[in-house]
């Protein structure tokens, strides 16, 4: 059961051959096997899930079925607020914090009827791309649990790629949702800046964050877009063949080799769907935008509480600290230009592909050990730009390492061109066997 896409589970559950209290009960039961060694969650929402379980259970069987959420349980990063539950940010800062509303994407998805299974291990604050510095431990890889599971969203990767539930809503700054998508071998997204609303999402950076689904396939992906933000289109058949551009600096300075040959072998498969493969260039972002928002959001309790921060972030926001007003402010504008610059890229275009990450994840205690610089996280260095850029971007499993840890490719396409990004996306998907690939974890 627990091997099912959302698609098919939903398929099942609308002709009422399986119920949304069994898929619940197999979740929590996966929950609790895995997750005192993978640590994916902060929360389970066990009692209110079999709650809402049993509700659409009701509504199914009487004909009240809302449409392909209904029924099934999804997680949600701990920066999302959930009314009545604890919304954590991984930090002992909010170890207690319960919101009395819910965000928007969470009365989205509710009125999809979908399960809340549980609140998600995370970055503390979202700062970062492995989830091992949360002030409730790090995440763990299902394919090799001694390793990152990316970050910040990586309890939601991990969540999803284990089978602890069916699909996740994470948040994206600099990579956080595909970069944990590809080093845990799902798709994640990231929709077009402000294509799904911010509100009620704890915010990093708010030139920069941007909120998307972690699921195992792109159809899955599709459905989940549909419900938190307003998309009408699932994926239609790929009718043209698209213009292809590979961006080649900097996204493979220093690439692993392994992914390098993933990539290659990609292309052959991508040469079949496109009309034309060229090189391209893009333009570069600024780095004075995210570190200023996220210590001018911070600074009052950093002042007030600093031992309630932890090393990552109190070292962070030290460095942030001293970015002198004058650079964020240039930086800012700098932000505003390069988002109308990109629309040219797409005119030549239709989509920009780079490996997601550029190495494969180093370990949990690699990560623990290493310096809270963030230009030494190379594993967020090419999905970054295109945060900047506020393009729909996506990450889909495109290969493994010989031993065994997944990679991801990273395709990207013009703003709110979402339909034809997942119509890509999905013709490659379909064209290999990557995704069908589950880790073995007990």
């Amino acid at each position: 059961m627990l091997e099912l896409s959302i698609a098919e589970a939903s398929e099942l559950l609308r002709r009422k051959e399986i119920s949304p209290v069994d898929l619940t009960n197999a979740c929590l039961a996966r929950i609790e096997q895995l997750n005192p060694t993978l640590n994916a969650f902060i929360t389970v929402m066990h009692d209110s899930a079999l709650a809402e379980a049993h509700a659409a259970e009701t509504e199914i069987r009487t004909g009240g079925w809302r449409g392909p959420l209904h029924g099934i349980p999804i997680g949600l990063k701990d920066l999302i607020d959930t009314a009545g539950t604890k919304t954590t940010c991984g930090s002992a800062l909010f170890a207690e914090r319960v919101p009395t509303e819910d965000a928007e994407v969470v009365r989205r998805v509710k009125a999809a009827g979908a399960v809340l299974i549980g609140k998600q291990n995370m970055q503390e604050f979202a700062w970062g791309g492995t989830s091992a510095s949360s002030y409730y431990g790090p995440v763990r890889n299902p394919w090799d649990v001694e390793r990152i599971a990316g970050g910040s969203s990586g309890g939601s990767a991990t969540a999803v790629a284990a089978g602890m539930c069916f699909g996740a809503i994470g948040t994206d700054t600099g990579g956080s949702v595909r970069e944990p998508a590809s080093f845990c071998g799902l798709v994640g997204l990231k929709p077009t800046f402000g294509r799904v609303s911010l509100r009620g999402v704890f915010p990093l950076s708010k030139s920069l964050d941007h909120v998307g689904p972690l699921c195992r396939t792109v159809t899955d992906t599709a459905l989940m877009l549909r419900v938190i933000a307003d998309y009408d289109e699932l994926i239609p058949t790929l009718e043209t063949k698209p213009r292809i551009g590979i961006a080649r600096r900097p996204f493979f300075d220093d690439v692993d080799p392994e992914i390098e040959i993933a990539f290659d072998d990609a292309l052959k498969e991508i040469r079949v769907l496109s009309s034309e493969i060229k090189k391209i260039d893009l333009p570069p972002t600024p780095a004075a935008v995210q570190g200023p928002e996220v210590y001018a959001l911070h600074a009052k309790d950093f002042a007030a509480t600093p031992e309630k921060y932890g090393r990552w972030m109190q070292e962070r926001l030290k460095q942030a600290a001293a970015v002198d007003m004058a650079a964020y402010v240039e930086a800012r504008q700098e932000l505003e230009q390069v988002r109308r610059v990109i629309d040219d890229v797409f005119a030549e275009v239709d989509f920009v592909l780079t490996p997601t990450t550029p190495v494969p994840p180093i370990t949990i205690q690699q990560a623990l050990n290493m310096s809270p610089d963030p230009a030494g996280e190379l594993w967020l260095r090419n999905t970054r730009p295109f945060n900047a850029y506020g393009v729909p971007t996506i990450s889909v499993p495109c290969g493994f390492t010989a031993s065994g840890l997944p990679i991801g490719l990273q395709i990207a396409g013009a703003s709110f061109r979402e339909a034809s990004l997942l119509s890509f996306a999905h013709a490659y998907e379909q064209s290999t066997q990557w995704h069908k690939r589950t880790p073995t974890v007990s």
